[in-house]
C-alpha cells in the first residue's frame, strides 16, 4: 500500500535545490512514522536510483526513521558501485533523503516499507541522480505551464530452472525439448486455458496491485509462452516512475514464492515475442489541470498533441537510446521474425513516424485514449530518465509548435525502404551503438541528463557494446564454423 497522497505541487517539492529543502518537516515525519508503525512496519528501505534505474538501499529499523528522514541515516559511496567514475575514493559520500510522498509498504512482507529517495552530494542535488533529473525536468515544464502524466504497459516473462539448472518458461505445456530455451510457434496470447494455468502467480499479482490502489485494469497473457502484461491507471510522471520500479521488485518477489523468477530482458529467446513497456504520455496545462491538452475541446486530437508528436519525432533516436538501453533491446525492434503464430510480423516499431492507432509506428495515437504511445520502450529502461526526456521533448514540441507532418496510417511492415525515404520516414536505430551515437549529439536530451550523467551513461553503453562484440555467439558458431 501507499501510505501518503501526493502533496500540493510547490517549487520545493518539485525540485529541492539543497539538502535542507528536501528534508521533510517534523509533522510530516511524525505522521508517516505513525502510519507505518500502525501497519506493523519494522524495517525501512530508503531506495535511491542508480544510472540504470536499479534501486539501491541500506535497510534501517524504524527506530532510526527520524534520522533517516533528516538526511542523517546511511550514506553511500555511490560512485564506487554505480558506473559513475567522475568521483574518486577521496570524495564525499552521497546522502539519500527519503521522499515521504513515495512510501510503499511491501505487500509480500508488510513488516517492510520501501521509500524512494533523492541523492545529495555536498548539500546539493547529486548530478547522477536520475530521480532528481526527472524532478528538475518536471519543475522546468511547470515553469512553462505544463505538467505531464503517463501510463506504462509492463511486459515480462516468468521462468523457472529445470532439473538440469536450465532456464525454461514457467507456464508452458509443450513437450520437453533438449536445450531449455527454444524458439517455436506460440499460441499463448489471450488464451483462456493458459491464463487459468497461470492464475496461481497472476492472482497474487492482481491482489497486490488492487491493494496498492493503482487502478488495475487487466492482465494480459501475451504472445510468448509465459509472457504477461499488467495494465494499471496512469498518474503523474514521478509517481509512475516509482511505481514501475516497485512493480519490478514486487513481481520478482512474488515469483520467488512460487519457485520461479521474472525476467524483464526484452528478448530472452530467439524467435520469440519481445517484452516491451509502452509509454502512454499526455500533457495538461497548469492553468486548467483537469483537462487533457491532447483532446480538442471540440473532440478529436488537438494541435498540442500534434506538436508534442513533432517534438518526440525530433529527438526519437536519442530518446530510444534511453528507452531501449541494452544490446538485447534492438533484437526486438525488427519488422519480421519467423515462427510467430498468425504470421511473421512482430508488431514492434522499426520506423520513426506516427499514426492513428498504427501499432507499426513508433508513436501511436490510440483510438481509445488521448495520449501519445511510444512503442519503442522496454522494461530495461531507466524510467526516470525516459519520462524526463519524453516530457522535455513534448514540451519543446508544443512551445515551438513543431509540425510532425502527416500521419502514416498504413502497414509499415510492407513499406519498401524507397517508399519510406520518399515519405521522409527515418529508420529507428538498428543497434545500441547507432542509438548512442545520436544520444551523444542531442542537445535537449543532454540537458535533461546533464553533462556528468550523460558522459557516464555514454561511457558505460559504449563499453557494453564493445564487450558484446568480444563475445562469440552460438549463432556465429553455427553459421560460420563449418561453412568457411
Amino acid at each position: 500500500m501507499t501510505v501518503t497522497d501526493a502533496s500540493p505541487v510547490t517549487e520545493k517539492t518539485l525540485y529541492p535545490r539543497t539538502l535542507a529543502d528536501a528534508v521533510p518537516d517534523d509533522a510530516k515525519i511524525a505522521e508517516v512514522r505513525a502510519r507505518l508503525e500502525s501497519a506493523g512496519v519494522k524495517y525501512v528501505l530508503s531506495c535511491w536510483i542508480d544510472l540504470f534505474g536499479i534501486p539501491k538501499t541500506k535497510p534501517v529499523p524504524m527506530s532510526d526513521f527520524e534520522a533517516l528522514c533528516k538526511g542523517k541515516g546511511p550514506q553511500f559511496a555511490v560512485h564506487s558501485v554505480s558506473f559513475v567514475p567522475e568521483l574518486t575514493a577521496a570524495d564525499s559520500d552521497q546522502i539519500p533523503v527519503p521522499d515521504l510522498d513515495a512510501v510503499y509498504i511491501c505487500p509480500w512482507d508488510t513488516s517492510m516499507a520501501i521509500i524512494f529517495a533523492d541523492l545529495f552530494w555536498e548539500d546539493k542535488p547529486y548530478n547522477v541522480c536520475p530521480r532528481l533529473a526527472l524532478k528538475r525536468t518536471i519543475a522546468e515544464a511547470a515553469q512553462k505551464g505544463y505538467v505531464g502524466y503517463a501510463g506504462i504497459e509492463p511486459e515480462f516473462i516468468v521462468m523457472r530452472y529445470d532439473e538440469n539448472g536450465q532456464p525454461v518458461k514457467a507456464f508452458d505445456d509443450d513437450p520437453r525439448q533438449v536445450g531449455g530455451l527454444r524458439p517455436r510457434r506460440q499460441a499463448f496470447g489471450y488464451d483462456v486455458e493458459f491464463s487459468l494455468d497461470s492464475m496461481s502467480f497472476l492472482k497474487e499479482m492482481m491482489d497486490m496491485l488492487e491493494g496498492l490502489d493503482w487502478g488495475l485494469h487487466d492482465v494480459v497473457a501475451e504472445g510468448a509462452y509465459s509472457q504477461f502484461e499488467l495494465d494499471f491507471h496512469y498518474t503523474n510522471l514521478l509517481e509512475m516512475a516509482d511505481r514501475l520500479v516497485f512493480l519490478r521488485l514486487a513481481a520478482k518477489e512474488v515469483a520467488k514464492k512460487h519457485g520461479m523468477f521474472v525476467t524483464f530482458m526484452p528478448k530472452p529467446t530467439t524467435g520469440d515475442w519481445r517484452s516491451g513497456a509502452h509509454i502512454n504520455f499526455s500533457l495538461r496545462s497548469l492553468d486548467a489541470p483537469e483537462a487533457n491538452l491532447f483532446e480538442s475541446p471540440a473532440g478529436g486530437w488537438s494541435d498540442e498533441a500534434r506538436y508534442a508528436v513533432g517534438g518526440l519525432l525530433s529527438h526519437s533516436e536519442a530518446l530510444t537510446a534511453i528507452t531501449c538501453p541494452t544490446v538485447n533491446s534492438y533484437n526486438g525492434l525488427v519488422p519480421r521474425v519467423g515462427g510467430f503464430e498468425g504470421g511473421t510480423v512482430t508488431w514492434a516499431p522499426t520506423n520513426i513516424t506516427y499514426g492513428h492507432n498504427n501499432r507499426a509506428a513508433q508513436f501511436r495515437l490510440p483510438q481509445s485514449r488521448y495520449c501519445i504511445e511510444n512503442r519503442a520502450a522496454d522494461m530495461c529502461m531507466n524510467v526516470y530518465l525516459a519520462l524526463a526526456c519524453t516530457l522535455a521533448a513534448s514540451v519543446e514540441g508544443v512551445t515551438q509548435q513543431i509540425d510532425p507532418g502527416p500521419p502514416t496510417d498504413r502497414d509499415l511492415y510492407s513499406m519498401t525502404p524507397e517508399e519510406a525515404e520518399e515519405l521522409g520516414i527515418r529508420r529507428l536505430p538498428r543497434n545500441l551503438l547507432e542509438a548512442v551515437g545520436h544520444l551523444k549529439t542531442d542537445t535537449l536530451v543532454g540537458e535533461v541528463l546533464g553533462p556528468t550523467m550523460l558522459n557516464s551513461y555514454l561511457a558505460y553503453k559504449l563499453d557494453e557494446w564493445e564487450r558484446y562484440h568480444q563475445a562469440v555467439t552460438d549463432w556465429e558458431v553455427a553459421e560460420y564454423l563449418r561453412l568457411y
